[in-house]
């Protein structure tokens, strides 16, 4: 096991590695918290996390890929990183932060068959997730399942109506890995259950009602 926010591990585990072809930073802290509550100090362990294990495992990586003329990074985003939620202000600032890098890091591979892409999830029934409804319905003395629906329940912005299951993340991953992928670089490319087209589709009515009051 290794701490991705401890940057000597990090360096410990790229020593102990060979040649890397795909790297997937799927590694992230997540919690709901109010932002005047967040101390500085979780805000430092969320970036430690969230975003300079990616740096280091990438400034570890990316060289060697770009060199052999191969390979595939991908990062795990969130939704969250577009829209930051009000109730995680910090996960949601990393989790932009983490699309930035990964931005930045495409322009790198210029010419070259590497690639580095994120995912931008949806809110995904993830192994964290369903500790933590387990953890919410005990104490509540519920049912994990009708807490869990009623969760998803709440969210109007998904289209699916449910939550996203990981293998469903992985697919896409997948598919960001394998060779076909070949033209898809720099990209944030979705997997969020419709969550942001809703966001859009709300930005866009803004600006054509915002326009048609202009014209009048």
């Amino acid at each position: 096991m290794v701490d991705v926010g401890d940057a000597g591990q990090v360096q410990r585990l790229l020593d102990s590695l060979d040649v890397v072809d795909i790297l997937v930073n799927n590694v992230g802290l997540f919690e709901i918290a109010p932002f005047d509550e967040v101390s500085d100090e979780t805000w430092q362990r969320y970036f430690e996390v969230n975003v300079m294990s990616g740096v280091r495992l990438a400034r570890g990586m990316l060289p060697g890929m770009v060199a052999r003329n191969c390979g595939r990074i991908i990062f795990i985003g969130s939704e969250s990183g577009v829209n930051i939620p009000a109730d995680m202000v910090h996960y949601g600032v990393t989790k932009a932060g983490m699309i930035a890098l990964s931005n930045g890091l495409a322009k790198l591979t210029r010419g070259t068959e590497v690639t580095v892409n994120t995912i931008l999830g949806g809110p995904t029934y993830s192994d964290g997730v369903a500790r933590t409804v387990d953890q919410i319905s005990r104490a509540q003395s519920s049912e994990s399942g009708t807490l869990k629906a009623a969760i998803i329940g709440g969210n109007r912005t998904t289209l699916l109506e449910r939550f996203i299951e990981p293998v469903e993340i992985a697919n896409l991953a997948l598919y960001l890995a394998s060779p076909i992928s070949s033209a898809t670089n720099g990209a944030a490319v979705r997997a969020d259950g419709g969550v942001l087209t809703a966001m859009l589709c709300n930005a866009v009515t803004r600006q054509l009602v915002s326009r048609e009051a202009m014209c009048r």
